[in-house]
């Protein structure tokens, strides 16, 4: 699929939306530039999903709710948005569809996940999208890379893939994919089987993340997570309004309508800790 490049006036204000100034080249220093900035910029969330609205793998859609409404979003949303400003810029950019966790769900998993190929002195890993863990381009070679306060890696699977893995503490996250184009089909499908499928982890969590410089900071429900390189601080969520401010000033997310999520939050955390859920007031 050839990406469609945002316009001069969308690109400048994207530009805007993430904090960026100064010259705008299709080089590495620029890349770097803009991948830092998204991520701490823009959050990764599913409060749409959360409350049942439709969602797509419309880069057009996306540009709507980050750029203009100042959302966050996930993955087909946020690296659909970039993929369109760095095809804007200048950079050749291929969009590819990858299996998130695929060592555990098999192929069924492959289009839960949208990322970039990026050609800027070879080709480049660029993901904005999964979860804010990424904060850099990665050279599409096998190695490992500290991105404060997450390690990162790639290397090829058994059957000739590349596996991406971010370790958070003792649990590692990871998605397969082939360095080829998306299968559009497949990217719209799983879409929307995490938006609607009661399976869906999406459907069934609140989720926010979002990178601070070097502190990555994550709700989960109504569990909070500030982590740094060498320390986790954990919490729980006390009660609807510190939910609001909670995604106003960490997450960057005006969204006083998330408060209406908060009766199902406490259900699901009481049905997945049940005596062990912390009190609340």
């Amino acid at each position: 699929m050839t990406v469609d490049a945002l316009t001069n006036p969308q690109l400048d204000a994207y530009l805007t939306r993430i904090g960026f100034t100064g010259p705008v080249r299709a080089d590495l220093t620029t890349l770097d530039r803009i991948v830092h900035a998204h991520v701490r910029s823009v959050p990764f969330e599913n409060l749409d999903v959360q409350l049942g609205r439709k969602l797509s793998t419309d880069p057009a859609a996306a540009f709507t709710k980050l750029v203009e409404q100042q959302r966050g979003g996930w993955c087909y949303e946020h690296n659909g948005v970039l993929g369109a400003a760095l095809a804007a810029i200048g950079f050749s950019v291929t969009r590819i569809s990858a299996g998130v966790m695929r060592q555990v769900r098999g192929d069924e998993a492959m289009g839960s996940h949208l990322a970039l190929l990026v050609e800027c002195d070879g080709l480049r890993l660029v993901d904005v999208g999964f979860g804010s863990w990424i904060g850099a381009p990665l050279p599409l070679e096998a190695g490992e890379w500290m991105q404060p306060p997450l390690p990162v890696s790639l290397c090829h699977t058994d059957d000739g893939m590349w596996r991406l893995s971010v370790t958070l503490g003792p649990q590692a996250m990871s998605y397969d994919f082939k360095a080829i184009s998306a299968n559009e089909d497949e990217l719209s499908r799983l879409c929307h089987w995490q938006c609607t499928a009661p399976e869906s982890v999406f459907v069934q969590n609140l989720a926010v993340q979002r990178r601070d410089e070097n502190r990555y900071l994550m709700l989960r429900g109504k569990m909070l997570s500030q982590v740094t390189q060498h320390s986790e601080e954990r919490r729980e969520l006390s009660s609807v309004d510190e939910l609001v401010s909670v995604l106003r000033d960490l997450f960057l997310l005006d969204t006083p309508e998330a408060a209406q999520l908060w009766p199902a939050i406490c259900a699901r955390h009481d049905a997945l800790f049940g005596d062990q859920a912390m009190p609340t007031t």
